[in-house]
C-alpha cells in the first residue's frame, strides 16, 4: 500500500491551485436547480492540522495558503475557496487546512451528495469521523480507481469527479489516462477534474498526447509552473485537466490561474496558463 501522506504538503501552492478551481467547478454546477453528485477518488483525511510535525517539516503551506491568508486584495473568484479555509480557523489564526472533501461539503446543497473514497484505513477512519453527521456524504474504504467503475454514472446524472492521485507510484500518468477513458465511457456527460504534478516538458507533453489520443472532446488544460520552484518543495508546478468544463469556467479559470501565478510565485518567476486542449 502507498505510504504517501498529504499532511506533509497540505496547503501548499498545488493545493491552493487545485482547491480554488474545484470551488469554481462546484459553484458552476450549483447554478442549476437539479441536484448533483461529487465523487472524490483519493479523498485523504479531509482536514489537516498545519501545526502537526509532518506539516511543519517543510512548511510547504508557507508558500501556498499562507501567502493569501493576510491579503485584503484577493479577487472575488477566490472568495468561496477562502471562505472554506477561514471556516476552519474561526479565531483568524491559520492552523487548519480543508482538503477537497471539506471544501466540497461547504458547497453542497441539501439535495446534492458526495461519495468520498480513501484506500488508507486510518485516513478513511478519520475521514468518516469528520463527515459522520452529514447524510449527504458517503465515505468508503476503497481504491479510488475502482470507485470510478462502482459509482459512475451517478443517479443524478449531473456531477463532478475529482481525481487527485498521490503520484507515489510509477506509471501514474498512464493510470490516469486509462481511468479517464473508462470513466468517460460510462458517463460521458460528467465533469472530470484531474490534478497532476509538473514533471518537466517531456513527461507533460506525453501526457497531453495521451489525453488527446483518447478521442474525448471538450478538454481544458490548466497549469501553474514556477521557475525557480518554491524553496521547500521539489515540485516546480502542477496542472489540471478538466473534461466537460461548465459554461463560463474557461474565462474564470484563466483569470484565476493568472492571478495565482503572480501571487504565489517565489521571487516573481511564475506563469499560469489556461487553454482548450480539445474542442467540441
Amino acid at each position: 500500500m502507498p505510504a504517501y501522506r498529504h499532511l506533509f504538503h497540505a496547503g501548499n501552492f498545488a493545493d491552493v491551485f487545485k482547491h480554488a478551481l474545484l470551488a469554481r467547478l462546484l459553484i458552476a454546477l450549483a447554478r442549476k436547480d437539479k441536484p448533483f453528485c461529487y465523487v472524490d477518488t483519493h479523498a485523504g483525511v479531509g482536514r489537516y492540522d498545519l501545526s502537526h510535525e509532518w506539516a511543519q517539516k517543510n512548511a510547504e503551506y508557507r508558500e501556498g495558503i499562507e501567502r493569501l491568508w493576510g491579503r485584503d486584495d484577493l479577487p472575488s473568484l477566490l472568495a468561496p475557496y477562502m471562505e472554506a479555509v477561514r471556516a476552519e480557523n474561526p479565531d483568524r489564526t491559520l492552523r487548519f487546512y480543508p482538503g477537497s472533501p471539506r471544501i466540497a461539503q461547504r458547497l453542497l446543497r441539501p439535495d446534492d451528495r458526495a461519495v468520498l473514497t480513501e484506500l488508507n484505513k486510518s485516513d478513511c477512519a478519520e475521514l468518516e469521523a469528520l463527515f459522520r453527521d452529514d447524510r449527504r456524504v458517503k465515505v468508503l474504504l476503497m481504491d479510488g480507481w475502482q470507485s470510478l467503475k462502482a459509482h459512475l454514472p451517478p443517479r443524478e446524472r449531473r456531477g463532478l469527479v475529482l481525481i487527485d492521485a498521490s503520484f507515489d507510484q510509477a506509471g501514474e500518468f498512464d493510470r490516469l489516462v486509462d481511468a479517464l477513458r473508462t470513466a468517460h465511457a460510462r458517463w460521458p456527460t460528467g465533469i472530470y477534474a484531474i490534478w497532476f504534478p509538473w514533471m518537466g516538458p517531456g513527461t507533460t507533453q506525453a501526457f497531453e498526447r495521451r489525453i488527446i489520443a483518447t478521442g474525448i472532446r471538450r478538454v481544458q488544460w490548466l497549469d501553474l509552473v514556477f521557475d525557480p520552484p518554491p524553496e521547500h518543495t521539489k515540485l516546480a508546478g502542477c496542472g489540471m485537466v478538466v473534461v466537460n468544463p461548465p459554461y463560463g469556467f474557461d474565462a474564470e479559470a484563466g483569470t484565476l490561474v493568472d492571478w495565482l501565478a503572480r501571487a504565489l510565485a517565489p521571487r516573481g518567476g511564475g506563469r499560469g496558463h489556461s487553454r482548450i486542449l480539445v474542442g467540441e
